[in-house]
């Protein structure tokens, strides 16, 4: 008992040493992020998805400068803030990619499985390498088209409407699944963004439930990740985070998906956007 009395006292002792310690690695951690900033390589993706989209491919050779982001067709400036929400023409909610699916299909005449094929760039994720109507190898489609999207709502307010009963019903769907745990580890998306300072390593994890925290997570996506050397957008972020969790594999542009985003969207509602953004 005298060891544990010496003990809880050697450590009551510490904790005041512990917060300034905790605040340097933070402050360092920030400095590290704004460091990042300088030459952001997210704008060579946002270069090669302005000329894709003005581009003719597809059987049907056409651009998809008449795809209707929900401003009207061919309005990209400010459309991405203003996602997901209702579409008409689908009577779906959607988002930024599988809005462009639905464009790629009507407008350029892909097939589905086309549109959908290669969502993500780099390695390790669900991709084929070659995709004969784009001429662009390797490389996404959908992530440079993404990024310059995302890029013409820079420094505008997250504002996701919530008027249609299908957006309420995604919202709440979203809300189910991130408070959803199942998995072998119990995991669910509240186990890492349900808690005030939690990290992984250089990585501090938002608190969704923070409306600041929301606002700065949900603004910075698209991101270019230094770590991969590759741009990552919203639908890899939610697809990444429940592989890690070892539930089933994410469909990419699926109702699930956009339930997340939408949940989220609507968490980080009157932030401003400051995407695509360099992350470590």
């Amino acid at each position: 008992m005298r060891i544990h009395r010496v003990l809880a006292g050697v450590l009551t002792a510490m904790l005041p040493c512990f917060a300034p310690a905790q605040q340097d690695t933070l402050k360092e951690i920030e400095r590290y992020r704004q460091l990042l900033q300088d030459g952001n390589p997210a704008e060579l993706y946002e270069a090669r998805g302005e000329e894709l989209w003005k581009r003719g491919r597809g059987p049907k050779n056409a651009s998809l400068e008449r795809c209707d982001l929900g401003l009207g067709p061919g309005i990209v400036k400010g459309a991405y803030v203003r996602l997901p929400r209702y579409f008409a023409d689908t009577d779906r909610v959607q988002d930024a990619e599988s809005r462009l699916v639905t464009c790629m299909v009507t407008l350029q005449g892909f097939t589905i499985e086309e549109a959908k094929r290669n969502p993500f760039s780099g390695t390790g994720v669900p991709m084929i390498t070659t995709d004969p109507f784009s001429g662009v190898g390797q490389r996404s489609v959908m992530t440079d088209l993404v990024a310059w999207i995302a890029s013409e709502s820079r420094g505008m307010t997250i504002a996701p409407p919530m008027s249609h009963p299908k957006e309420r019903l995604a919202y709440q769907a979203g809300e189910r699944l991130f408070y959803y745990r199942a998995g072998p580890y119990d995991f669910g998306c509240v186990t890492c963004h349900g808690d005030e300072g939690k990290r992984i390593r250089l990585q501090s994890l938002p608190k969704m439930d923070n409306a600041k925290d929301a606002q700065r997570a949900f603004g910075t996506w698209p991101g270019y990740r230094v770590s991969e050397g590759e741009l990552r957008s919203m639908q890899w972020r939610m697809w990444e985070c429940i592989r890690q969790m070892r539930f089933p594999e994410l469909e990419f542009a699926s109702d699930a998906s956009i339930a997340l985003i939408t949940y989220l969207a609507k968490k980080a509602e009157g932030g401003t956007f400051i995407a695509p953004a360099i992350k470590r």
